[in-house]
This record gives C-alpha cells, structure tokens and sequence, in this order.
C-alpha cells in the first residue's frame, strides 16, 4: 500500500511539474499554438513508445534473460550428469530387455543435426521399454540412489532448476522411485504386484532422464564442442564408447 502511494504521489508531482513547464514556456513566448501542437504531437508518439519499449524492447531482453537462465540451468544439468545421470542411464539400460535398438538410436556422432536431436527425440518418447529387474538389481540400485540421495536433495536448492519443466519432472520421479525402494523393508522378498508396481516408477525414471539426457547433449554439441566430446566418448548407450582416444 505504501509503494502505491509512494507512486501515485510521484505521478502527480510529474503531472504538476509538466503543467509548471508549459505554463512558463507560454509566459515566455506567449504562444499557445506551438505549445499545443507540440503537446499533441508528444501524446502521438506515447503508443509507439509503449511498443517499443513494452513489447520490443523487453521481448528482446526477456529472450536474453532466457538465454542465460538456460546456460545456468545447464551446469547444473551437467553437474547431474557428472554425478548421477550418466551412470543411471547404465544400470537402468541394463535391465532393458529391448534396448539394442534404442541404444543405436542414442549414439550421437559429432556431426549430429539438429533435425536428427529431433527425429531421436521423437523416438524416444514412442519407445516403450519392456523391464526385467532381479530383486538384486533392487538393491544395487536403491544403494546406488541413497548413496547420491543428498547430492540429489542439494540439487533441488538451486532456484533456476524450477524453470527447467522436463528437469524438475526427472527430479521428481527420481525421488519417488528412491522412496519407494528405500521404504521396502526386505528388496529381496517382495511380491510380484509390489514388482510390477516398482517397475512402473522405474520405467517413468528411465524415460524421462533419456529425454533430459538428449536435451543435454544438443547443448553440449551447440554451445561446448570440448564438453560433448566427452560425452561422446563416455555415452551410456554405445557399448563402444571409451574416455580414451585410439
């Protein structure tokens, strides 16, 4: 209440102080003509101003604001990857039972186009995996997600992942499936409706960080050549892939 105030007091303190202006230019020249023409011609010009600076211009910044945001979205992104994603998408490709043929859509070469990210994309939200996971593999990954649980928590601290919808989606389910695996009091003597059910948390997981992975990697290729070589060299779906040159 007191910053309206504060601003309808200074509007008419303007107002008064244009009024004052006028008035002496007026005792001054004794030539209201030119005054009102001017005046008129001043209030023409308001609408064309509003355009420039309320639409243009500040479409123009917001788009450069966005521009940032991204970039800083995406090393935390890739600090994800580092840590967490990169070796996530291993263990849970590895229960994927129909997986060759997706992996082969995943290897990303250097000369990768935007139109084929785009084809890959779409691929992948079609693809319907089908899991087998052993009440061991349970284990290994609930100890895998609880031995990374804070650095995940530490993640979801950072503001600007709230903009990031696909990240904050993987974020979320990640979580739950932590949840669930770490609620269970025995992995190993589950009953098959429990399974099915940790399967379909599971699959959700996979999806999503498939589809974050690849939003990754065409950042990396447009905007870090020397970062999404590594990627390359340390993709998750390419049995052949190696950090070391041959």
């Amino acid at each position: 209440m007191k910053k309206l105030n504060w601003q309808i007091s200074l509007s008419v303190l303007l107002v008064l102080l244009s009024a004052v202006l006028y008035c002496c230019h007026y005792l001054i020249f004794k030539d209201s003509h030119h005054i009102f023409i001017f005046l008129l011609a001043d209030i023409a010009f308001v609408p064309i101003e509003v355009l420039l600076v309320t639409v243009i211009i500040h479409q123009l910044l917001d788009i450069r604001e966005k521009q940032i945001l991204l970039k800083k979205m995406n090393m935390v992104i890739g600090t994800f990857f580092s840590e967490v994603g990169t070796e996530l998408l291993k263990i849970m490709s590895s229960f994927d039972k129909v997986s060759d043929s997706l992996h082969q859509t995943l290897i990303i070469k250097k000369d990768c186009t935007e139109k084929q990210f785009k084809q890959k994309l779409q691929t992948v939200q079609a693809y319907s995996p089908e899991i087998d996971i052993k009440k061991t593999d349970l284990v290994h990954l609930n100890g895998f997600l609880m031995k990374h649980r804070s650095f995940l928590l530490r993640l979801l601290e950072n503001q600007n992942l709230l903009e990031h919808e696909t990240f904050t989606d993987l974020m979320w389910a990640v979580f739950h499936l932590t949840e669930e695996l770490e609620t269970r009091t025995d992995l190993e003597h589950i009953s098959h409706n429990d399974m099915q059910h940790l399967i379909g948390d599971f699959q959700r997981v996979y999806k999503i960080l498939i589809i974050a992975w690849l939003a990754y990697m065409k950042h990396l290729k447009a905007d870090y050549p020397f970062l999404f070589s590594f990627a390359m060299r340390t993709n998750p779906f390419d049995a052949e892939a190696t950090p070391e040159f041959k």
